[in-house]
């Protein structure tokens, strides 16, 4: 699960209570996708229905919601990309333009895994007072060992809750799984090779339908790289394992080095004055708020994720240096629960974590060390999987090099707080053909920051052709530009 939708589950309203049941068995005839009489505006919505389990074909069949976006020029339409926004856990099926050019030139198919959005899902609680507990145990990170136990117990709460009431979908929600969904997608679409954009997780479900299905590739370009070695194996927390935390101390310092000639406050004092008790500042709505050590965290974590974010971190950090300066106002959708912890079963069905939960804080405490705040919000993220028992047969943990034509990846080179740039240069090197374009900012994400990355996405798509390697691209605005 993406931070950000980590911590919006503490803003979480009333959501969907029943136990979930799978869709009809899946019929003989060839998968189709069966069309919808309304949709989004400017996008076309359908269903696809896919096999609860590929081992086993008599345990039914769950849905898949899928949006086409038409290209614009049909008349010389070259065919379907796939898309996919990251999570786990987030819907994909509204996907974006992508750039003007690959509007024009290609359907845009977006989807929302087994387990999000309008595609089945997982439900985990039967009362709306069960709903407290997820507020307190997802999207912080403990600072006392008796806040850890607290952590610990809400958490347990949580995945026996899911454990009880998830029903079968629960143990079928892997990236492996995932990927064979979207081969389907593939093959319904009347695609003999698959193209696709996936970002951040995304990159994940890329990597591995890359080496699944290797003879099916097409073009597939991944922005804010997983490294699928340490996504998938290991013995620490996954959380530690892919090391987002060690991207926070570089892309802030871009923001400080940035920010040195207009801001007046002191960040390592501010978080030792977090470190006593919380804050209260007031926003541009003249709303009070109080604003902890961990909520501080957070937003700032959210803030670094884009560039051009950089005024408001400015502003809400000012505010809690200085009573008399106005914070960011903060709105945001509650997040659906369902799509949330579906998401979470399938960070916890792809890889091994201790199941011991008291584990975590060492490692935390390692990771704070390189990144002081961050480093336990990171590691804290993966907690629920010491104690959710997800597996699942259709699970891929490898090899990573197959043979494929070429992939194209995307990173931001001064630091990225959710998929670290170190991980994208494992990645080139881990995949049998890959290449690493690199953007020359901070955040998570380069497509729609750059014309000279946005014309290279072009460029693989329509032409195939993949920059030289060691490229590297100037953002189209620098942070408080």
């Amino acid at each position: 699960m993406t931070s950000r939708k980590l911590r919006t589950a503490t803003a979480l309203g009333a959501a969907a209570l029943a136990v979930g049941t799978l869709a009809p068995a899946a019929a003989a005839s060839p998968a189709r996708i069966v069309w919808e009489a309304s949709c989004t505006a400017g996008y076309e919505c359908g269903h696809l229905d896919v096999p609860l389990s590929y081992q086993d074909p008599s345990a039914g069949s769950v849905r898949l919601a899928v949006g086409r976006l038409p290209a614009t020029d049909q008349a010389h339409k070259l065919g379907t990309i796939f898309y996919n926004p990251g999570g786990p856990g987030s819907s994909g099926r509204f996907a974006p333009a992508l750039t003007p050019a690959l509007h024009a030139r290609y359907d845009i198919v977006g989807f929302d895994p087994r387990g999000v959005g309008a595609s089945s899902k997982i439900h985990c609680f039967t009362d709306p007072a069960q709903l407290e507990v997820l507020q307190r145990a997802l999207g912080t990170f403990p600072l006392t060992r008796a806040a850890e136990q607290q952590q610990i117990a809400d958490t347990r709460t949580v995945t026996d809750l899911c454990e009880q009431n998830a029903g079968p979908l629960a143990n079928h929600l892997s990236t492996g799984t995932i990927a064979r969904d979207l081969d389907r997608l593939r093959a319904a679409f009347g695609e003999p090779k698959l193209r696709y954009y996936g970002k951040s997780y995304g990159t994940y479900l890329g990597e591995t339908y890359a080496n699944l299905f290797p003879g099916r590739v097409g073009s597939l370009a991944l922005d804010a790289v997983d490294d699928p070695v340490r996504w998938s194996t290991g013995t620490a927390p996954m959380s530690y394992r892919l090391e987002g935390f060690s991207d926070a101390p570089r892309a802030l310092q871009s923001f400080l080095d940035a920010c040195a000639s207009r801001c007046t406050f002191d960040y390592s004092a501010i978080l030792d004055r977090l470190t006593a008790g919380p804050i209260t500042v007031t926003d541009t709505t003249g709303r009070q708020v109080a604003v902890t050590y961990q909520s501080a965290v957070a937003r700032i974590h959210d803030y670094l994720t884009d560039a051009q974010s950089a005024p408001e971190l400015a502003a809400f950090l000012q505010a809690l240096s200085d009573p008399a300066s106005r914070a960011p106002a903060t709105a945001g959708t509650p997040p659906d629960t369902d799509s949330l912890l579906g998401g979470g079963a399938t960070l916890c069905s792809d890889a091994a974590n201790p199941r011991d939960p008291a584990a975590w804080w060492n490692y935390a405490e390692r990771a704070d060390r390189v990144a002081r705040g961050f480093g336990r919000y990171d590691v804290y993220k993966t907690l629920p999987c010491a104690t959710w028992d997800v597996t699942d047969p259709g699970r891929y943990a490898g090899p990573w090099n197959r043979p494929t034509p070429p992939i194209l990846l995307l990173a931001n080179r001064q630091g990225d707080l959710e998929t670290p740039y170190a991980g994208a240069q494992r990645t080139e090197r881990l995949l049998a053909n890959a290449r690493l374009l690199s953007l020359d900012t901070y955040g998570h994400g380069a497509r729609g920051k750059s014309a000279c990355v946005d014309a290279r996405l072009d460029s693989y798509f329509i032409g195939g052709a993949v920059p030289a390697p060691g490229t590297v691209c100037a953002p189209d605005h620098s942070p408080f530009k």
